[in-house]
């Protein structure tokens, strides 16, 4: 039975969203009197503003740089579709359905939050979307990340009243088809209402949700591999000693080298002797650098689960104490540093990988075993090249991954007549990440098929753990040992999905 995700204005984790990104989850909208009663009253106070004011910023105004545009109040109602009109500019790749499906759950967990001043059948119509998987197409550049993902969620309000196109049961249809066919009435946007879905970090902050559930499981298996190098490159299991690391007490390193220690079966005891005391940097010091992905994985959650769970549009609308209250909570600066800083620890795990690679090529570091880890019998080795070529690819992918960690959020931009002379670039570095992630999971896929070679090739394989055993036993039911060369890109492809679909088990 699918768990389930309950919109109700209350705090959603991390992984919540990944459910329903991943269809692994059913989405329900409480239907609970006080919470309907509450998300409505926002909307009747901004009806009662424009009644006895006549003036809400964008609502009879213009927007950003043009608030002091005046619009009459006969015209008010045209200010939202005006909105995510001109906004409709997006260009590049459309975010893929798990990515869109996170965009919609994350704006309508902020929208739930209150204090937006939408009507509930607003947020039907977004739980709509997402129970009948009708997915906005949504470019994914032209945000700049402050005034919110502006460009990229105008497609989720064009879609929201019938406009523009969606991709459903496998195909691209103007919204307006599905929605007949459904009988979905399109939503005539009120005045606020425009506003309150564009002005958000919707985009970033649904992407950050994966970016971070993806790295918190790359973290796990670069371990493994690396437990897998030491094996295959016969280090030495002493470097990770619980001792050792007690007078170095980071919490999420102390874990890397535990985690080791188990599958490398390090009991305890003196040091045995050892006549290679120092092994390089890529297998001594790896839960050191797992360990900064690892160690800033607490407050990554922190900083993304804290803009899930906010109301980030503006104006604020506050219909209790009757108050419109104008600030800058669009602003996604936290997503931005939060994904900077992902995108680093975890190019950092790709070059840890393609070093470790590196040496288990190489017979001049690699301790014995055959150049390039062939497995081919001696009257062909000068035939065959084993993961010469995939050694290489490893490189290249990790030179990207690194190349892209120049952080987004310094290169800000005014733009919007100098309104906006300060952005985040969220969901740029947010973008950035997940092409880094992607890079690095090529890396691992490469990496794992090479490590669990080195260790076949060494011929140990009965003495290693069981968890260990288990990770070689899952790679051979899909990869068998190269003994001469072949094509190997259908078998990267192969364990790179599962590996997305994080298919090894990995520690507890």
């Amino acid at each position: 039975m699918l768990n389930k995700v309950v919109f109700d204005g209350g705090p959603l984790t991390i992984e919540e969203i990944c459910l329903v990104a991943r269809q692994q989850a059913r989405i329900e909208l409480s239907q609970q009197a006080g919470f309907v009663a509450r998300i409505d009253k926002g909307a009747l106070f901004i009806d009662t503003l424009l009644r006895e004011e006549g003036f809400v910023y964008g609502v009879t105004t213009g927007y950003g740089d043009s608030c002091t545009v005046s619009i009459p109040l006969d015209l008010a109602e045209e200010l939202p579709k005006h909105l995510y009109t001109f906004h409709g500019c997006g260009l590049g790749d459309h975010f893929d359905a798990p990515a869109t499906r996170a965009i919609l759950a994350v704006r309508l967990t902020s929208l739930a939050r209150g204090f937006s001043g939408v009507r509930y059948k607003l947020l039907q119509q977004l739980a709509e979307l997402l129970q009948q998987d009708i997915l906005p197409r949504i470019p994914q550049e032209g945000s700049v990340g402050a005034s919110g993902d502006l460009t990229p969620l105008s497609y989720v309000a064009a879609v929201l009243a019938g406009e523009r196109e969606v991709f459903y049961q496998g195909e691209i249809l103007p919204a307006h088809d599905v929605f007949a066919r459904l009988n979905i009435e399109p939503l005539i946007l009120k005045p606020k209402e425009g506003l309150a879905i564009m002005n958000g970090t919707a985009a970033m902050t649904g992407i950050a949700c994966l970016a971070y559930q993806r790295a918190e499981y790359l973290s796990r298996l670069t371990t493994r591999i690396t437990s897998l190098a030491s094996i295959a490159l016969k280090g030495n299991a002493y470097h990770f000693d619980e001792k050792l690391f007690s007078v170095k007490p980071h919490p999420g390193q102390n874990r890397v080298a535990a985690r080791m220690r188990s599958d490398l079966q390090l009991t305890g005891g003196a040091p045995r002797h050892d006549t290679r005391l120092q092994d390089r940097y890529s297998l001594r010091c790896a839960p050191h650098i797992i360990g900064v992905l690892e160690d800033s994985l607490p407050w990554l959650r922190q900083f993304i689960e804290n803009e899930l769970n906010s109301a980030n549009d503006n104006p604020i609308i506050d219909a209790e104490g009757e108050h419109v209250l104008h600030g800058g909570h669009f602003y996604g600066g936290h997503i931005a540093f939060a994904m900077d800083s992902l995108k680093t620890a975890v190019a950092n795990l790709a070059d840890l990988m393609d070093r470790q690679m590196a040496q288990l090529m190489d017979i001049k570091f690699n301790h014995g075993l055959p150049a390039n880890l062939s497995g081919a019998n001696a009257g062909l080795a000068m035939l065959n090249h084993g993961f010469k070529a995939v050694q290489i690819a490893v490189s290249a992918w990790t030179a990207e991954a690194l190349k892209l960690t120049m952080p987004a959020s310094v290169f800000s931009r005014s733009t919007e007549c100098h309104n906006q002379d300060k952005v985040s670039m969220g969901t740029i570095a947010a973008r950035d990440c997940i092409r880094i992630l992607e890079l690095t999971e090529q890396v691992a896929a490469a990496t794992l098929l090479a490590v669990v070679q080195g260790v076949e090739l060494r011929g140990n394989s009965e003495t290693l753990s069981p968890a260990l055993k288990n990770t070689v036993e899952q790679l051979r039911q899909y990869s068998p040992f190269l003994s001469t060369d072949r094509a190997l890109e259908q078998e990267l492809r192969l364990c790179l999905e599962l590996i997305r679909k994080q298919h090894w088990d990995l520690y507890d």
